[in-house]
């Protein structure tokens, strides 16, 4: 019996790539462009699986996650992230999620992570990012959602302004 799945992704190309992945690899998916449509389609069925973007354009895939769980407990969920940090992946397992991945994430590795229950740690990722990729994404994500505010920003941070108006002049590091 096909094991069901609900893939919640605003980024359309992304989304029909990872549905048609996990069909050929024996799922039966259904799929979902924002909160509001999976929020929809969840009152009607019950899925073993949810693979959810954290940052959809109408809502949080956290709070979507809160959702499966309240409704279906049984559903494994994983969430993807743009800003993968200690932070998000807390957040992530107390919405209810088994783990969490850092986008851009392979198709074989979010299916790792789906079907993985063991209760052992993961292999170490092949490619880590650096300890200033890490730094420059903190603070970019940080940035934005003060709204692009460098005197909160930096406030927040902790950080003198004009330093970090510095690393925000700068790009990125390489990963």
């Amino acid at each position: 019996m096909k094991k069901s799945l609900l893939v919640v992704d605003d980024d359309l190309p992304f989304r029909e790539r990872l549905s048609r992945s996990m069909e050929k690899k024996g799922f039966e998916v259904e799929s979902a462009e924002s909160f509001l449509s999976a929020s929809q389609i969840i009152k009607k069925n019950n899925y073993d699986y949810a693979i959810v973007d954290m940052r959809l354009t109408d809502g949080s895939g956290l709070e979507l996650i809160k959702k499966i769980q309240s409704k279906s407990p049984g559903t494994k969920s994983l969430l993807l992230t743009g800003y993968g940090n200690i932070a998000t992946a807390v957040a992530a397992i107390k919405s209810g999620a088994i783990d969490y991945l850092p986008k851009p994430a392979e198709i074989d590795q979010i299916y790792d992570a789906l079907t993985n229950s063991k209760e052992v740690l993961p292999p170490p990722p092949e490619n880590p990012m650096t300890a200033d990729r890490i730094r420059w994404e903190h603070i970019q994500r940080v940035f934005v959602q003060c709204n692009r505010n460098v005197s909160e920003t930096a406030r927040r941070l902790r950080m003198h302004r004009r330093t970090l108006q510095r690393i925000l002049n700068k790009h990125a590091p390489r990963e």
